[in-house]
Order: C-alpha cells, then sequence, then structure tokens
C-alpha cells in the first residue's frame, strides 16, 4: 500500500504511525491534534506544543475532515480516543 494524500495539510502512509491520518513531514496523528481540540485547548496551545510543526490551516483541514462521513466511516478510523475525540468536537459544535 501506497502513501494516500487526503488533502493538503494530511496523509496516510503505511509506514508513517501505522498508515494513521498524520499533518505531512511530521509523524503528528490527525487523532491527536482533534483530542487536543475536543478538550478545549486553543489552537495556538496546539501549534506551540506541537513546536510549530503544524499551521492553524492544518487544524482547520483536520477539523474540516473530521466533519465528512466518508472520512470517519473511511478504514482510516483510527481509534476509541480518536472516535471519542470526534464526538466531543460534535456536541460543542451542536451546543
Amino acid at each position: 500500500m501506497k502513501s494516500h494524500i487526503i488533502g493538503r495539510y494530511i496523509v496516510a502512509d503505511p509506514k508513517i504511525c501505522h498508515g494513521k491520518p498524520t499533518f505531512r513531514g511530521t509523524r503528528i496523528m490527525v487523532a491527536d491534534v482533534l483530542e487536543q481540540i475536543a478538550e478545549g485547548l486553543a489552537w495556538e496551545s496546539i501549534i506551540e506544543g506541537w513546536h510549530n510543526s503544524i499551521s492553524r490551516e492544518a487544524i482547520a483541514e483536520a477539523l474540516q475532515l473530521s466533519r465528512q462521513d466518508d472520512f470517519i466511516n473511511s478504514e482510516m478510523i483510527l481509534n476509541d480516543s480518536y472516535e471519542a475525540a470526534l464526538r466531543k468536537i460534535g456536541n460543542k459544535i451542536q451546543h
């Protein structure tokens, strides 16, 4: 299986993090950032926490993709923490 480009900033490469979606050029998993968003961390804090390895635009793309059913229901579903993060984000958006 080869690398799958999911978006401008997000890829899934079987050689990196077992093929789970990561931010391009990093080993930062999308699920980890989505979980941080769900916990209420400010985007600037997230970016600083990852030593500026991701951008606001990359976070926005991850959030946008997380709202798409085809991304959520794809073979790239990550783990229970990812699904929990998506539920938290969804609940915050609805309220």
